[in-house]
């Protein structure tokens, strides 16, 4: 489907729980989050209706998002019938790695063909730090979890914060060579779980080809991420800025939440319910979010805040 401003719309993340097993500081507040009512949140059967509306659509890549995905219990069940549903090619999934070392192999088999791994540091102490119950131990195993149960493709995902992870960049980077993995550093975004950083910590992805002259660049795919990679390494360097260089214009994506709220733009409190509605009722409400997408998002920075009124957990990465 094409909204708007004639690009063409055909990626869905879908958030399947609000919670996770980690409260990462700028994520999620320490304390977790209010638990909903079993009423308020999406059924699998709804799930399932809303991928089968987005694929009449033309949606055809799907991602699955949380919270984290993987302590959702019917977990295998939502992807292996996302799978199946006519005009999806591909599903992929984003975790935080800690669950996978005993669900990489039965998500293969439910039809995931790639995940993106969160990692933000490889220094123990601070991965407890910033996740406030975790252990690098678990994220670890779970990306060897991963390669070992026969993903290609794999990306581990770097939130760039400085003062906190800028003198690891080239060990983060240096995965790529060890490992047949792609890591991407993404600015740190201004929304509501990242109110305890201040400006220094937004650092633009410039920073990590200031610390590491040796990248060359390569062709990008059709993600929004730019691609480097550094000498003899097997996997590639990527590069997300949607703080200092936004991307709004390649923008192919809606977000649909547990909650059963479709958003068209991540930064944009705007959102159209589906909780409830039938197959053609869910149709017309995509239908609506993909015409409603904004061109851009507004600026970005520690004093102009994303206008997206939930934090990140409640919306899907």
């Amino acid at each position: 489907m094409t909204d708007a401003f004639g690009r063409e719309i055909y990626y869905l993340r879908l958030s399947v729980t609000e919670r996770c097993n980690l409260r990462c500081r700028y994520c999620m507040p320490a304390d977790g989050i209010c638990k909903k009512s079993h009423e308020d949140m999406l059924t699998e059967d709804e799930m399932i209706l809303a991928v089968e509306a987005a694929a009449a659509l033309g949606f055809k890549k799907l991602r699955i998002t949380g919270g984290e995905p993987l302590v959702k219990k019917n977990l295998l069940s939502i992807c292996s019938r996302a799978a199946a549903v006519d005009g999806i090619e591909e599903i992929c999934l984003t975790t935080n790695g800690t669950l996978l070392p005993h669900l990489a192999k039965p998500l293969r088999e439910a039809g995931v063909s790639r995940v993106n791994i969160s990692l933000d540091t490889l220094d123990r102490e601070k991965y407890a730090y910033m996740t406030r119950r975790g252990a690098l131990s678990s994220a670890l195993a779970g990306i060897e979890s991963a390669i070992d149960a026969g993903f290609t493709r794999i990306k581990i995902n770097t939130v760039l914060i400085g003062g906190f992870n800028d003198n690891e960049i080239c060990d983060l980077a240096a995965l790529t060579v060890n490992y047949p993995v792609d890591v991407r550093f993404i600015e740190l975004m201004p929304m509501d779980g990242s109110r305890g950083f201040d400006q220094a910590a937004m650092l633009p992805c410039e920073t990590v080809l200031d610390r590491l002259p040796e990248l060359k660049p390569i062709e990008a795919g059709d993600g929004v991420a730019r691609l480097y990679r550094l000498p003899g390494a097997r996997g590639n360097i990527g590069l997300i800025s949607p703080v200092s260089r936004h991307f709004c214009a390649a923008c192919n994506r809606i977000r649909l939440t547990a909650d059963g709220k479709l958003r068209p733009c991540l930064h944009s409190s705007a959102e159209y319910s589906i909780k409830g509605l039938d197959f053609d009722g869910m149709v017309e409400q995509f239908q609506k979010a993909v015409l409603g997408k904004p061109m851009c998002h507004g600026e970005l920075s520690a004093v102009k805040r994303s206008g997206a009124g939930r934090m990140m957990n409640r919306i899907g990465g």
